[in-house]
């Protein structure tokens, strides 16, 4: 079963890296420079050292032979550009999407404020994971889910995005959310234009 998935999240969160870390092939990605030019937009607070920013999309693929899923799974991970000025983009790329995933840096919450926004506005099922930034503070779950204003129901985790094994176990239990939640909005009608990429 294929499934088209998002990475989705704020500037220099680690969508890149997650899905460099999962893909069981060379991902696609669209990074490029950071310039002067965009130093009015992209805010590099908490990620001084970053100097390249997606700028369409990331792509790659990972098989999983689940023991609760009745049948093996080929994951699309399509991973967003951070910046909200790109929401046209997430648009497009949401389509035929079951899920997204938002990773959060608890440094810099309010850089994923925007994708949880989207996701819930499009009714699309996500989940948050806090991904594991070395000088990070941990704050317990409540406090950020009650920071980035996410619903009870709506599961929130941490992981690794540099390590493989905490990368799949995340995108698992997206994928077990999104197959038990019905849509909560006006969902895009599918368009596999995207999804046979």
């Amino acid at each position: 079963m294929g499934l088209k998935i998002l990475v989705a999240g704020g500037f220099g969160v680690g969508k890149t890296t997650c899905i460099g870390a999962i893909s069981d092939i060379e991902p696609l990605n669209t990074e490029e420079y950071l310039t002067q030019a965009s130093a009015r937009t992209d805010n590099r607070a908490g990620v001084e050292a970053k100097d390249t920013t997606t700028v369409a999309f990331d792509y790659g693929r990972k098989g999983f032979e689940p023991p609760d899923v009745p049948q093996s799974l080929e994951l699309h991970l399509f991973g967003t550009p951070g910046q909200d000025r790109f929401v046209d983009l997430w648009h497009d790329l949401s389509r035929g999407a079951v899920g997204a995933v938002v990773l959060a840096d608890t440094r810099r919450l309010d850089s994923s404020f925007a994708a949880v926004e989207f996701f819930e506005q499009i009714g699309l099922p996500f989940i948050v994971a806090v991904n594991k930034f070395e000088d990070a503070y941990r704050y317990p779950e409540p406090a950020v889910r009650q920071a980035l204003g996410v619903a009870a129901d709506i599961p929130l985790v941490t992981c690794d995005a540099r390590v493989t094994s905490s990368v799949a176990k995340t995108l698992l239990t997206l994928v077990r959310h999104a197959l038990t939640s019905a849509p909560t909005g006006p969902a895009h009608p599918t368009d596999t234009a995207l999804q046979d990429a």
